[in-house]
């Protein structure tokens, strides 16, 4: 009598990730780290800028002009999530990446070196909103084709892990951005600032992203978009088929992304500038509780990742909207002047968005197959950062100018309820197959 062997046992997803992947996420967050030193800058100097590129008699309506520059310049990020995400879908992740910082790189140096208001009057501002439309543009298409690549460069097993150092890499630009501005700010004074110190910072991140612009033309391209484009299963048009053919993944991404967009915008880029007008503490004092807060959160980032990849996309998510749901109207009530309040609430704002921030590049990744997931990604989530990110801080500190400071809370925690609604009904693909 014979015995028919056993069936082998189907292999357990990997875990580790081999020296190539390594080196791909490792190239990867340098580049995009140095890349958001730039978009960073305008945030922490917003209202330097405001004294240097618009008449400084106008006082609260010069602030507000350039933070609707910063605003418009979100504008111009579904156009460069459109355009540059379907060029990463159609040409490679690769050449996505690097084109994105060059242009992020190029519009640095030209805040850096235009002179301002009182030397070339109306065409300052003018550039100046040109350099941030660019910006923009290609911060745009910078999140869709990173986040693809990183989470394609992973084992099935390290998806959010992976995907997570896409946020370690714009929270560790945001950090350098704020090191900048601490050490900036309390070096030198007022006059020394506002003339050139300003401009020291966006040049150094100028500089920065020529050397982002070289990692990423030393590295390849996925594994998961060279055999797409072999096998012949690219798009002519990614974005007609994103929308054609999945629909309902990109309105779950748009709905992933409010809550996180508008939350990352006050407590990672603006709180410091908000503290500051609000309650009046010095703002290179809100500045370092920033830096301090930022270290902590960049490197609490991969583990949050790895919890993801253990227990589950939904949880860790589920935990951040939640978490703000019930406390935003605490957090913003129990700031004060005092160095400790702001610090405890910084702190604990960006420990919650530690769920959104570990998961948004992994769980958008897992939406889409590769031929459309660059454009899918990008596209939507850039209208989401668009409507809730770009405007946080100009709607922040229009409530404040209005006397309605006390209303912010409900922004915030109505957004979270959104956002947590979306996270309860949306399906669990952590043990999900990609491509």
């Amino acid at each position: 009598m014979t015995t028919e062997p056993a069936a082998a046992a189907p292999a357990a997803p990997s875990h580790k990730l081999n020296r190539r992947q390594r080196k791909a996420i490792v190239a990867g967050t340098i580049g995009n780290t140095v890349e958001w030193v730039d978009w960073a800058l305008y945030g922490i100097f917003v209202k330097i800028i405001a004294d240097e590129f618009f008449p400084r008699s106008e006082g609260a309506v010069a602030l507000l002009s350039t933070l609707a520059v910063f605003a418009v310049g979100f504008v111009m990020r579904p156009i460069g999530a459109a355009v540059l995400g379907a060029y990463a879908d159609r040409h490679g992740r690769k050449k996505g990446l690097t084109l994105t910082v060059g242009l992020m790189a190029g519009a640095g140096f030209v805040i850096a070196l235009t002179p301002g208001y009182e030397a070339i009057g109306i065409a300052a501002p003018l550039v100046l909103l040109v350099a941030r439309l660019l910006q923009g543009f290609s911060a745009g298409g910078e999140f869709g084709s990173s986040s693809a690549f990183l989470v394609e460069s992973a084992a099935r097993g390290r998806r959010a892990f992976a995907g997570s150092w896409q946020q370690v890499s714009v929270g560790g630009g945001v950090l350098i951005a704020s090191l900048l501005g601490t050490v900036l700010t309390s070096a030198l004074d007022d006059d020394a600032l506002h003339s050139w110190g300003w401009r020291l910072a966006f040049l150094i991140g100028a500089l920065l992203g020529l050397v982002g612009l070289w990692l990423r033309v030393s590295v390849e391209d996925t594994e998961a978009f060279t055999e797409a484009s072999a096998g012949g299963r690219t798009r002519s048009n990614p974005l007609r088929a994103m929308f054609v053919e999945h629909p309902g993944a990109a309105l779950r991404v748009a709905g992933i992304t409010v809550a996180g967009t508008l939350t990352y915008y006050i407590w990672v880029n603006y709180l410091p500038t908000y503290a500051n007008l609000t309650t009046g503490i010095p703002l290179n004092q809100a500045l370092l509780s920033q830096t301090i807060c930022l270290v902590v959160f960049v490197v609490l980032l991969p583990f949050a990742g790895l919890l993801s990849d253990r227990i589950g996309r939904k949880p860790t998510l589920g935990a951040f909207a939640g978490g703000f749901v019930l406390l935003a109207w605490p957090l913003l009530h129990l700031m004060g002047s005092s160095f400790l309040s702001v610090f405890a609430v910084q702190l604990t704002g960006m420990l919650l968005i530690l769920g959104y921030s570990a998961n948004c590049a992994v769980i958008m990744a897992e939406q889409f197959p590769p031929e459309v997931r660059a454009t899918g990604i990008a596209l939507p989530y850039a209208l989401a950062v668009a409507v809730f990110g770009g405007t946080a801080p100009y709607i922040t500190t229009w409530l404040n100018e209005a006397g309605h400071r006390d209303l912010l809370w409900m922004y915030v925690s109505g957004a979270a309820l959104v956002s947590l609604l979306v996270y309860l009904t949306m399906p669990e693909t952590k043990d999900k197959e990609i491509d």
